[in-house]
């Protein structure tokens, strides 16, 4: 399961990597002509593009007769060479992450030492919130994944405008309503899945950007230039006072990033139709081309499947003490890269006893790479005791001798 993962994972990186450079760009050079909001929405972009890259009709099995013809040559002999297993090496440096993750977000929760508001005014102006407040944070923020409650700093009162407050709550409220703390931990998670690339840390920063971007237009929409330029003080308090990293709570960022939203409200509700349009026919040409492109290979190239790999299962010492043999037939798909996925055992005599090692074995068989992989590959592995061993014929059979 780890491999299968991680195996489809690397075959995702290239188109990951375009769609996040092309949102990367986005955000740098268009958001004079596209409001943030548009942009921001536009990161819906890279979970549809890869459903539909990998759409169900990608992995429909090919049809019986053309199995038949996928036969996997015997001939090509085994090699014993053992590789580092990359996959544990992800897995662990995921953990760690994840575990960090978990802990940052524990800790900075415990820190809070969150206690009921005891503005009565401020509550009965905002009933549909739960309003709490804490000495550890300077500036409010939204907290909870599923069940948000909004945190006033205890003395907000001396540091923040009446007026200035309005619009900075108008602010959390929009968090709340987009349910962007989920969004943010949903998305702080794919980026940890993919914590070997680096545009995958890129493009979380630039998504926690775009939201915060995409928030201040909301708030400012309808608003007088008076009410703006309190907006900007307000941002500019809070900025100073913010706490980022890997928490999944929305935060206001650091200077630069505050820059960006200063800069930004000047250009608010300036957004071109045109360029919009263009850039949504666009979006869609690409992820139609994608989506086009994952399409099975031809059935003419069937027999283009060339191992050029295959380590050999270890015998069960148990069986091989007690004198048995037997048969595995495996199913597996083969990626484009070459790489062995979706391991499964079809039938076994006996069952059980082999089951194991063929499947250790097999997913680390390497083949010549193509196009677009290939669907429920079927090989037989008998596992033979002696010579006079007889089993059925199926696609392909490797005897594998015991040692």
């Amino acid at each position: 399961m780890l491999e299968n993962t991680f195996n489809w994972l690397l075959e995702q990186q290239l188109l990951i990597s375009l769609l996040i450079l092309s949102l990367l760009v986005l955000e740098r050079y268009s958001l004079k002509w596209l409001n943030a909001n548009f942009v921001y929405k536009l990161w819906l972009m890279l979970p549809i593009t890869l459903l539909l890259a990998n759409m169900p009709e990608h992995f429909k099995p090919l049809p019986n007769n053309v199995i038949s013809t996928m036969l996997i040559s015997p001939k090509q002999g085994f090699s014993t060479t053992i590789s580092i297993s990359w996959v544990l090496v992800y897995s662990a440096i995921f953990s760690i992450l994840a575990l960090t993750a978990i802990v940052v977000h524990l800790r900075f929760i415990n820190q809070l030492r969150l206690t009921n508001l005891d503005d009565k005014v401020l509550i009965d102006a905002h009933p549909d919130m739960q309003l709490l407040q804490s000495s550890a944070v300077s500036t409010p923020m939204v907290i909870g994944l599923f069940s948000n409650q909004l945190v006033l700093p205890t003395a907000y009162t001396q540091h923040i405008d009446s007026n200035a407050l309005t619009l900075i709550i108008e602010h959390e409220k929009v968090h709340i309503k987009r349910a962007d703390n989920l969004f943010n931990a949903l998305a702080l998670m794919a980026t940890l899945l993919i914590w070997f690339n680096p545009l995958a840390w890129l493009g979380y920063m630039n998504f926690r950007r775009l939201q915060e971007l995409s928030c201040d237009e909301k708030v400012l929409t309808n608003k007088t230039t008076q009410q703006r330029i309190l907006y900007s003080k307000a941002l500019i308090n809070c900025a100073a006072n913010s706490r980022a990293g890997l928490i999944a709570y929305s935060h206001y960022g650091d200077k630069n990033t505050m820059l960006q939203r200063l800069n930004q409200i000047k250009h608010t509700g300036n957004s071109s139709m045109i360029a919009k349009g263009a850039l949504l026919i666009f979006a869609a040409g690409m992820i139609s081309s994608f989506a086009i492109a994952k399409q099975p290979e031809a059935i003419s190239k069937v027999q283009a499947i060339s191992p050029i790999m295959r380590i050999e299962p270890l015998y069960p010492i148990q069986a091989a003490e007690q004198g048995i043999s037997g048969s595995v037939v495996l199913k597996y798909d083969i990626s484009p890269a070459g790489k062995t996925q979706n391991v499964s055992v079809v039938n076994a005599k006996p069952e059980r006893v082999f089951d194991k090692e063929a499947k250790k074995a097999l997913m680390q068989w390497q083949y010549k790479p193509s196009n677009s992989g290939f669907k429920d590959v079927l090989v037989q592995l008998d596992f033979a005791i002696d010579s006079n061993y007889k089993s059925e014929e199926l696609i392909e059979k490797v005897t594998v001798a015991a040692k």
